[in-house]
């Protein structure tokens, strides 16, 4: 997953040639001054609808301070809000004179106008949620859902460090039941629209429901308010509140969603697609386009993937061989990789806490080799954590969290041990350098370190670009020599590619070619070789939130082909670190605008 947040000051100076890149300095004078304002009153308007982002970057202080007791508001009216804010958007954008940007203004310009276009298709459509990282059919999901995301959010972002912060804790708990009801309410309208997940996705939903509905003394929430006032001297009335606040607010809110949700349980199908309801299609590619920024169809994505698959294949095939295993298919011949105990760590505390350690050792050995590719690193620690017990059930398999931008919380690299035994040694590596360096955490590090990037966009997050960095990104851990002196790791590499080559064929085959959820994950287990468990919890993913698996190997194979078309331009010239700059020193973008940096890029490199 992830992610993009933090702003720390640089102290490395520019790249040449990412100075001439950036010649025309953004919001110098004209139409750029008033875009840069104009982005600026956006992130503003931004902060005010999404209160927790303002906390994830300890931003919910000083005038901003109110933002601290609220959660972003899931309400009819709220999503009405947000429909009518994106439109507003867009007509005051374009009243910015576009022919007139150049440089890192233009690429402002494109890349909102982008996704402002890009939402307001998803919301016009008028069904699911609006919260998590990608538009979902789903209000409610294993993924998605406030009973999903508050409560980690309040145990591990929320700040109790005096008694304001105790307060606005409380008045979040109180949000939090609001929002339930909300949820509540949007999940009935979806379900009299004809949407409503698959049973097997309406189960994963109850099962964590329930988990979480639990007496205020077993409560992750009132009891991470109470030790937490208890550590900075503070009164014992606020666990007794929060104690108060879970039993005669929070309990009820989510006793009625667990009703609505066991009620339209019986009308549930097995089908995993939404081409089954009536703007199903619509949706799907709404969220293609939105998630891959291209305007790929359904077909064209599932053919990528069967491409890819193949070309994967050929050389995991060399490599297996070279190991010894000669015979069976591909999936089954990763599979035997499996059964050599040596690889795992024990499924205990004691043996997650000792993987844990092996993934921060790797870490810093990859840090020390990146300076060779790159003139730029993020300042920042970067920590491997196990995602909360509470929901690794139905989360993804690893995924990255950013830091604060005050530099209070690190960068996190969440990895998902509800089983050790989905993470073999071999398996490990490559998900980290996707998820940590030289992958999510140093793209969106670099970006939001940035003074040229306009603080809206150091925090926006495009899929196909940061998912097709970070692929890209697993490469280049090979190319650097992270896997010399191992080759099982090499082969946990192309594995991953492999992963991502299946998630086009059995995301778009379950959304718009009538596959089962058995045979989307009969196939994903072919193709990688990967324990059941997990491929059914990836393909359960992929029907929560359709077409966002897809931007993945669509953005990798871009960002390859970018490289490689620069290489072609400019022969001897062609340079690593800045071809590195060029892509990701402008922030996230659209593809098509990634190409146009990269076409600024041949031409400073040909002056």
């Amino acid at each position: 997953m992830l992610d993009r947040r933090q702003l720390l000051a640089s102290a490395a100076a520019s790249a040449a040639s990412s100075t001439a890149l950036a010649a025309t300095e953004p919001g110098g004078t004209g139409q750029g001054r008033k875009l840069t304002d104009l982005l600026d009153a956006f992130w503003a308007e931004e902060l005010q609808r999404h209160p927790e982002r303002a906390t994830d970057l300890g931003l919910d202080t000083g005038a901003n301070a109110a933002l601290k007791h609220r959660l972003k508001d899931v309400s009819r009216a709220g999503i009405a809000g947000d429909r009518a804010e994106a439109a507003e958007q867009a007509r005051r954008l374009a009243a910015i004179d576009r022919k007139a940007l150049v440089g890192m203004d233009a690429v402002n310009y494109d890349t909102v106008a982008y996704m402002i276009e890009s939402r307001r298709r998803v919301l016009a459509l008028d069904m699911g949620g609006t919260d998590g990282f990608s538009p979902s059919c789903y209000v409610l999901s294993p993924i998605t859902g406030a009973y999903h995301g508050v409560p980690d959010f309040l145990e591990n972002k929320h700040k109790v460090d005096y008694a304001a912060g105790a307060d606005a804790y409380l008045d979040r708990m109180k949000a939090f039941a609001g929002a339930l009801d909300d949820n509540t309410e949007r999940f009935r309208h979806d379900v009299a629209k004809g949407v409503l997940p698959p049973d097997f996705i309406i189960d994963i939903t109850l099962t964590q429901m329930k988990q979480i509905r639990v007496p205020a003394a077993d409560s992750r929430v009132v009891k991470s308010l109470a030790r937490r006032a208890a550590d900075k001297g503070l009164p014992a009335r606020y666990g007794e509140q929060a104690a108060q606040l879970h039993e005669t607010l929070i309990l009820p809110a989510l006793d009625r969603q667990i009703a609505a949700v066991t009620a339209a349980r019986a009308g549930a199908g097995h089908a995993p697609g939404i081409s089954r309801f009536k703007d199903g299609e619509a949706f799907y590619a709404a969220n293609l386009r939105y998630t891959t920024t291209t305007a790929m169809t359904p077909k064209e994505v599932h053919e990528l993937g069967l491409d890819e698959a193949r070309a994967i294949g050929a050389r995991l095939d060399v490599l297996l061989k070279a190991q010894g295993l000669t015979q069976g298919s591909l999936g089954a011949r990763i599979q035997s990789l499996f059964k050599d105990p040596a690889q795992f760590f024990p499924n205990t505390p004691e043996g997650k806490a000792q993987l844990l350690a092996y993934l921060q050792g790797k870490l810093e050995a990859v840090k020390a080799r990146l300076p060779s590719v790159f003139d730029r690193l993020p300042p920042y620690r970067v920590e491997a954590r196990a995602v909360p017990e509470a929901i690794d059930s139905g989360a993804p398999g690893a995924y990255s969290e950013p830091p604060s931008l005050d530099g209070s919380r690190p960068g996190y690299i969440r990895f998902n041990l509800h089983d050790t035994a989905e993470w073999p040694r071999w398996n490990l590596d490559t998900t980290l350098y996707h998820e940590g360096l030289p992958g999510h955490q140093l793209q969106m590090g670099l970006a939001l370190q940035s003074t040229e990037i306009p603080i809206l966009r150091r925090n926006m997050y495009l899929s196909a670009y940061g998912e097709g960095w970070a692929l890209y990104a697993e490469q280049l851990a090979n190319e650097i020599g992270m896997y010399d002196d191992n080759p099982l790791g090499r082969i946990g590499w192309l594995k991953g590619q492999m992963f991502r080559a299946g998630r086009c064929i059995v995301d778009t085959g379950m959304h718009t070619m009538g596959w089962s959820q058995e045979k989307a994950v009969a196939t994903l287990g072919e193709l990688t070789g990967d324990a059941v468990g997990f491929t059914t919890r990836e393909v359960n993913r992929y029907c929560a939130i359709p077409a966002q698996a897809c931007s993945y190997k669509i953005g990798h194979t871009y960002w390859v082909a970018q490289r490689e078309r620069a290489k072609a331009a400019l022969g001897a010239r062609f340079d690593l670190k800045a071809f590195h700059d060029a892509g990701l020193l402008a922030g996230a973008m659209p593809l098509d605008v990634l190409r146009r940096r990269v076409d600024d890029y041949i031409a400073t490199a040909k002056t």
